[in-house]
């Protein structure tokens, strides 16, 4: 059967929408604000949450063009292979990306249960569980969140949508609240308290900058988790846009004041040196009795990014398997609920060993560095491909100001590269050789290009 007819179209926008902004919102920002406010040593950190807004929001216009024009399961790896072409580059170039989401797809969802782990000690310190576990009781406790991940997906979209509307709407209620606390304890004058050349604009700041900004867009990351729903999605091309817009403004307004108001209640020197910083701010503005409250608000944003990040990612690997570029167990559909089960089950594997083998600062910049290269520049660069190739007529969803935005958003995830650090740039590119060494072997094994011609040979039910 084709892809259509296999998989059930029942999201909406409100469901889709949800499911971006739950991946969005996860644990990110409740990690990463005292990492953002270390790197640029002052107030001036806001600069980086606007920055990595405005390259998920040009970035957003290539992702609702490529989404709008091919509303398939996949994401990347259908946009990969159409826009370098199925039978020749566009094949290297999706089975890379295909390469790559084995490793950043179980990292970005175990960074999610690391982080829920993380905020889960101010409830088990003390407790059974950590006497069970010893030194290990979050790495369990990560891996005990996968497995209850895995179980609630285990079933058809139309409920696995209801549920992330639910998981929304306790997500931005959260932040709302926090928002709130703020307000009505705010002290502007403290959050404009600069320190001594702040804005000198040196290579310096640039430098703090870009490792700041690393920080703010690995909180953003999740607005093209839609994408790789497409062929779930209700009138794709009208829906897919709007989700990722409405997802990126939407949450950027709710960082940005949160980061704002937790700087006019914890002054930026103290909230540097706080990894807990949110329990901190709770506890001055609503009181201690309030900071368990909190924790149990943040968990559950973590849960549902956890949710939306394994559902986006388990179809990834079903649409390569689908198009015989990957192994065929992956392409199967459960025979009653109608979504990939063993694509489903072998992410939660792997992403559960990730959990007891991994801590989470080794994964953030990881997920970035990998990130980069393949999926974001080679997107974008494919992305002006097709529009030559194809044309107005294919095109459902145009962006403004073409090829402004491209362009921004090539040039901005080339400074993430580099932003991440020479280890992680190091591991990505090793990474990439790899694949680029298991394609070649793996297509002169099976006649494909380059070692055939381009559609000779095509294997149609996957690895062999």
């Amino acid at each position: 059967m084709s892809e259509t007819e296999k998989l059930e179209r029942g999201l909406g926008l409100a469901e889709a929408t949800s499911l971006n902004m739950t991946f969005m919102v996860g644990i990110g920002p409740f990690i990463v604000i005292p990492f953002v406010v270390q790197a640029m040593h002052g107030p001036q950190c806001l600069l980086a949450w606007v920055v990595g807004a405005l390259l998920a929001l040009f970035d957003g216009c290539v992702w609702a063009e490529l989404g709008a024009a091919m509303p398939e399961a996949g994401g990347s790896y259908v946009f990969l292979r159409q826009a370098y072409g199925p039978g020749r580059w566009g094949r290297l170039m999706s089975f890379l990306f295909i390469w790559q989401t084995l490793f950043q797809g179980p990292l970005s969802i175990a960074s999610g249960a690391l982080g829920f782990a993380g905020y889960s000690t101010y409830f088990t310190r003390g407790t059974r569980v950590s006497a069970w576990f010893g030194g290990h009781a979050e790495q369990a406790i990560a891996g005990a969140i996968v497995i209850v991940v895995v179980v609630l997906l285990y079933r058809r979209i139309r409920t696995v949508g209801k549920i992330s509307v639910v998981l929304c709407a306790i997500v931005v209620g959260t932040i709302l609240w926090l928002i709130y606390g703020g307000a009505t304890h705010f002290h502007a004058g403290q959050v404009f308290v600069y320190p001594a050349g702040a804005w000198n604009w040196s290579w310096i700041f640039m430098a703090g900058l870009g490792h700041a900004t690393v920080q703010s867009v690995y909180s953003y990351l999740g607005y093209y988790n839609v994408c790789n729903l497409g062929g779930e999605m209700k009138n794709p091309q009208r829906n897919i846009p709007r989700a990722i817009f409405i997802s990126i403004i939407g949450i950027a307004a709710l960082y940005f004041a949160m980061q704002t108001l937790i700087l006019g209640v914890v002054p930026w020197q103290e909230a540097e040196k706080t990894k807990a910083v949110v329990s901190l701010f709770v506890e001055r503005t609503f009181g201690e009795h309030w900071a368990a409250f909190a924790t149990g608000l943040i968990l559950v944003s973590a849960f549902g990014s956890i949710f939306a990040a394994t559902l986006g990612y388990s179809r990834v690997a079903y649409a390569a398997a689908l198009d015989g570029n990957f192994f065929s167990a992956f392409a199967r559909v459960h025979a009653t609920k109608r979504f990939p089960h063993i694509s489903l089950l072998a992410l939660g594997a792997t992403a559960f060993v990730f959990c007891i083998w991994l801590s989470l600062i080794d994964v953030i910049r990881a997920i970035l560095a990998m990130r980069c290269l393949i999926q974001f520049v080679g997107q974008a660069v494919g992305l002006m491909i097709l529009r030559r190739r194809w044309g107005r007529e294919r095109m459902p969803f145009r962006m403004w100001l073409y090829p402004l935005p491209v362009w921004i958003a090539i040039l901005g995830w080339l400074g993430i590269f580099v932003s991440t650090g020479r280890k992680p740039m190091l591991a990505s590119l090793a990474a990439m050789a790899a694949g680029i060494l298991v394609y070649l072997a793996r297509a002169r094994y099976l006649g494909q290009w380059p070692f055939g011609e381009p559609g000779e040979n095509a294997v149609q039910e996957g690895v062999r």
